[in-house]
């Protein structure tokens, strides 16, 4: 049987440095172009728009100081982190055992095979669906808030957290299980001393995905958070660049402001990150 055919490689081994190098600079171009051109729009004075890539005369780092005050950043920034951190830390604790439990009561219970449908099956509803009655339900039971919020995106990640928490569970012997019980561990013993730490890659992976999700969100935020001091970054980018669209230095120093903790956490934490992506793979 014939093998892959890597185009790296030429026939006689060694390595395809041409192909290689312009596939890399394309990577690198696709990736530092676009923030690149960020930046020399943020450092920029209005006067000198007429070429957006070019290397401005004068660094105006006054931009994000004005960029800072304009859209209260320290308060933005509070509130996206609240709401980022409450739910990363509910969604890892409540999903992985929501999904334990089901994962080890399917074979053996109808209820819990029903819930497991009934949650992946969630998945498949576009938000677009139920928005309209979830603002009204909202604003019934006081949803319409930081808290509220927070709530809502647990709730909607635990379709897909539990569809990745069973997967990897449902490797795990349940004779493990049992040895603990043996032993007189109760089954949230055993869950939180013996299988909780074994998902460690799942974590990972869930934790990059409801950061990603809940930090970049700004859908949920405009429909639910109509009060200024509950905004988050996303939504007070959005205002901001209606109040100021045509001062683009103030507007793209605002971008790079938003992004900046996000690019922070993927350096300090990167090792983390890819260990995660890549022990989920090979379990």
């Amino acid at each position: 049987m014939l093998g892959k055919k890597n185009i790296f490689k030429r026939s006689n081994g060694s390595v395809n440095w041409p192909l290689t190098i312009l596939l890399m600079g394309l990577a690198i171009f696709t990736i530092f172009g676009p923030l690149y051109m960020t930046l020399m729009i943020a450092v920029k004075d209005p006067s000198q728009m007429d070429s957006i890539l070019s290397w401005p005369q004068t660094f105006h780092w006054s931009n994000f100081k004005e960029a800072w005050e304009l859209t209260n950043y320290p308060e933005k920034f509070k509130n996206t982190l609240i709401i980022t951190s409450i739910n990363l830390v509910f969604t890892i604790f409540t999903n992985s055992l929501a999904a334990y439990a089901i994962t080890r009561k399917r074979g053996s219970s109808k209820l819990f095979n029903a819930l497991y449908y009934y949650f992946i099956s969630a998945m498949f509803i576009p938000f677009n669906v139920i928005m309209l009655p979830l603002v009204k339900q909202a604003s019934i039971f006081n949803l319409d808030n930081l808290a509220g919020i927070t709530f809502l995106y647990i709730i909607f990640g635990l379709p897909m957290n539990t569809f990745l928490y069973t997967g990897f569970i449902k490797k795990i012997p349940e004779a493990m299980d049992e040895a603990a019980e043996i032993d007189g561990a109760s089954p949230l013993q055993v869950f939180y001393y013996i299988i909780f730490p074994m998902l460690k890659p799942v974590h990972a992976t869930v934790a990059i995905l409801s950061f990603m999700w809940t930090w970049n969100d700004f859908l949920m935020p405009l429909i639910f958070l109509s009060k200024p001091e509950q905004q988050t970054l996303q939504l007070s980018q959005y205002i901001f660049q209606g109040q100021f669209s045509t001062q683009y230095n103030l507007a793209f120093a605002s971008y790079l402001l938003v992004i900046l903790p996000v690019l922070l956490i993927y350096i300090f934490f990167q090792k983390w990150i890819i260990a995660g992506v890549t022990d989920g793979a090979v379990k």
